[in-house]
């Protein structure tokens, strides 16, 4: 499955970044599409539209914990290696892109941002980078997830 193409397509089907990448994955964690969409539907907008990290960067983060994540708490090399590989990841987005931040990614829009989301129209995606986001992130879990699988 090309996860990359089913992202930019969740995210143009109206959800939101982090569900977009998330949602793309579910079918790799055993969980439903809806509950996938449901996991995530907080964290779009850098979290609740506060434009902190980038919702495409914690749909990833949040995939890979529950595809590749430690369950044991007293598992310290498991959440060791599980936070290295969140750093690697998110290196690769930095260096695509300078920055996790939703607020610093979108801060060539040529309008206000606004906390609440916004409708879903041409112009939305005429002037809104985010399916490069969403695209970029989906990309990266992707690449791990092959090499983990061969």
């Amino acid at each position: 499955m090309d996860y990359v193409q089913k992202a930019r397509d969740n995210f143009k089907k109206g959800y939101n970044c982090a569900q977009a990448v998330f949602c793309a994955f579910a079918d790799k964690m055993d969980i439903s599409e809806e509950q996938a969409v449901k996991i995530a539907s907080s964290f779009g907008g850098g979290m609740g539209g506060m434009r902190e990290t980038c919702g495409a960067v914690t749909g990833m983060f949040m995939a890979y914990g529950a595809i590749c994540g430690y369950s044991d708490h007293a598992d310290f090399e498991g959440k060791t290696a599980q936070y290295a590989k969140i750093r690697e990841f998110a290196e690769k987005f930095k260096n695509e892109h300078e920055t996790l931040r939703c607020g610093d990614l979108l801060k060539n829009l040529p309008t206000k941002l606004e906390q609440n989301p916004l409708p879903r129209t041409e112009e939305y995606y005429k002037v809104r980078p985010c399916v490069m986001f969403v695209e970029t992130a989906a990309k990266i879990l992707q690449e791990e997830l092959k090499k983990i699988e061969n």
